[in-house]
């Protein structure tokens, strides 16, 4: 094989019994030690459990003809049942190029169509394969296939996938229950269409090497092999490389890809690498970096982006599945938006001196696919506005900067039919100190926005009122000295201390009353001394308002304007 290969790595997603796996193992001509089902638990349980790999290996198309010698597609078979999206989703974010398998005689189903809302986050192209045309009726098939295209075409209308290729396929005709071995049908135009949109993609080799390792075993005499996708970077053999779970750094012994040995591997890259003896039992999926790049986190920060079909709300304190990688956890949300648009131009960084406004939740209708911006007017000129999640996990775990954060209500019914994604999007923060709530969380400006209302009981003088109904006897009124308020008539006001012990307060107008507020005032005094305890009425009162900002996560309570 020539060594400049171009590797793809593409996914094959759809919903359970689509067969994902039979139009693998069709399309491939190399299969690793993890493909089409190999587990016993699959082959007792009929369904992928668990993410396969295979390959297939052609001549570049003219349009890469001059940037490699062959290209290389390595399939990943992803489970399609309802209680494994979690698996779904670590094997989708290593993918290049999705395949969407329907089952013809169905259709879109449930998680058809989460698969697609996974791929429209991870993936930059797609093809949609129609499968097992062979089950159509010979008198009605032209006319389902032209129905079946026609619903893809307009439910991929407002994706963006929209003009995204549809190939009829049977990769396994008449079933697993016909004795007969029939030819796939479909399979070189669906290759051929897969080298048509075929491209180089973009890989980061410089950065720091990341492994997402998928399947672990050992190899008595040799050593421990870790399978899996390079998702940055670059790995030779003889480097060092932590596994960040364990707490352990290995040596690289070997590495082969596809059967095939190699000594060097780079981003997007299939692969094996046997390292020095450790239990593979314990590392079933995980992590492999370059030595102390991949912290373990107790909590982080993302840009959040809402998926369209989630038709719950999601609300501050309220707790998702947070998948990041291979790894899922429960975690906490906590909701807060920009002020003003971010005139860096740094998208993998956070701000800790700039100032959010408290969110207490995100509604189904300001849904939007690939955007986490809310669109206001400002100075006749539309900007759009950050929303964010502070995310608080149930349990540390290692995580990759910057990595892909996908979260999920995976407790719900899984034969309800509703997309139990919610929200999508990168880490630009990561927390790695145990102690956040105290150490870290107080840099955060998050504040809410506060408002009360009181009474002007009377005047002491023209610059001076008396108010009270604000606050409770025992409020700390040290807070709030030197805040601004605003009477109902119009005057300005500032709050210069307490007035007795029941919660009422003095009020310093530095332009002095007006003469109609003091005379009214000054009336409703009087009346007041006359009727008793009845007061002013309601059309002699007086209000003032207070308006300021308390802080979520100061620990001193402290409010500003």
């Amino acid at each position: 094989m020539s060594e400049n290969i171009v590797n793809l790595n593409v996914g094959v997603l759809g919903h359970v019994d689509s067969g994902k796996t039979s139009l693998s193992k069709a399309l491939s001509t190399i299969a690793s030690t993890a493909a089409f089902d190999k587990n016993p638990q699959s082959q007792e349980r009929g369904i992928t459990i668990d993410l396969g790999f295979s390959s297939l290996v052609v001549n570049p198309p003219d349009h890469l003809s001059n940037a490699c010698d062959q290209l290389q597609f390595t399939f990943v078979d992803c489970p399609g049942h309802a209680s494994l999206v979690r698996t779904i989703i670590g094997g989708a974010q290593i993918i290049d190029v999705m395949l969407l398998v329907l089952d013809i005689t169905k259709g879109m189903q449930t998680q058809t169509a989460e698969c697609l809302i996974i791929g429209d986050i991870t993936s930059q192209k797609m093809i949609v394969v129609l499968n097992k045309v062979d089950l159509l009726p010979p008198s009605k098939q032209t006319a389902a296939i032209e129905k079946m295209k026609k619903k893809m075409a307009m439910t991929l209308k407002n994706t963006k996938f929209s003009d995204a290729p549809i190939i009829c396929v049977a990769a396994n005709p008449g079933g697993s229950e016909t004795n007969a071995q029939m030819e796939p049908v479909g399979i070189t135009e669906l290759i051929q269409e897969l080298k048509k949109i075929a491209f180089i993609p973009e890989r980061k080799t410089t950065s720091p090497f990341v492994f997402s390792i998928d399947h672990c075993f050992s190899i008595r005499g040799q050593g421990t092999v870790m399978t899996g996708t390079i998702l940055q970077g670059t790995v030779n053999i003889n480097d060092n490389v932590e596994i960040p779970i364990l707490r352990v750094t290995k040596k690289v012994k070997s590495m082969q890809m596809f059967h095939r040995p190699i000594e060097k591997a780079i981003e997007g890259d299939r692969l094996g690498i046997c390292v020095t003896q450790f239990d593979p039992k314990l590392l079933e999926r995980g992590i492999a970096c370059c030595p102390g790049y991949v912290p373990t986190i107790y909590a982080g920060i993302l840009p959040i982006n809402r998926v369209t079909y989630f038709k719950e709300k999601i609300c501050t304190r309220s707790k998702f599945h947070i998948s990041l990688g291979h790894e899922t956890v429960m975690g906490k949300v906590s909701l807060f938006q920009e002020l003003q648009t971010s005139c860096s131009s740094a998208e993998n960084s956070f701000d800790f001196d700039k100032e959010y406004a408290y969110v207490e939740e995100i509604s189904p209708e300001e849904s939007q696919t690939t955007k986490s911006v809310q669109t206001v007017a400002l100075s006749e000129k539309a900007v759009t506005l950050k929303k964010y999640a502070l995310l608080e996990f149930e349990h540390p775990i290692p995580v990759v900067p910057g990595c892909l954060v996908i979260g999920s209500r995976l407790d719900g019914d899984i034969h309800a039919n509703v997309c139990r994604l919610a929200f999508w999007g990168r880490l630009v923060h990561s927390i790695d100190d145990k102690s956040y709530q105290t150490t870290l969380l107080p840099r955060l400006k998050v504040f809410k926005e506060k408002h009360k209302t009181g009474l002007v009981e009377r005047a002491s003088n023209e610059m001076e009122v008396i108010g009270k109904s604000m606050f409770k006897k025992e409020t700390n009124l040290q807070v709030f000295m030197g805040l601004k308020v605003k009477l109902s008539t119009g005057e300005d006001g500032v709050i210069e201390g307490s007035f007795g012990q029941s919660g009422k307060v003095k009020i310093r107008i530095p332009g002095g009353l007006k003469k109609s507020t003091y005379q009214q005032l000054s009336d409703s005094s009087k009346k007041k001394g006359r009727q008793s305890n009845t007061g002013a009425t309601e059309n002699e009162a007086v209000c003032f308002e207070l308006h300021f900002k308390r802080y979520v996560y100061d620990v001193n309570k402290t409010v500003k304007q």
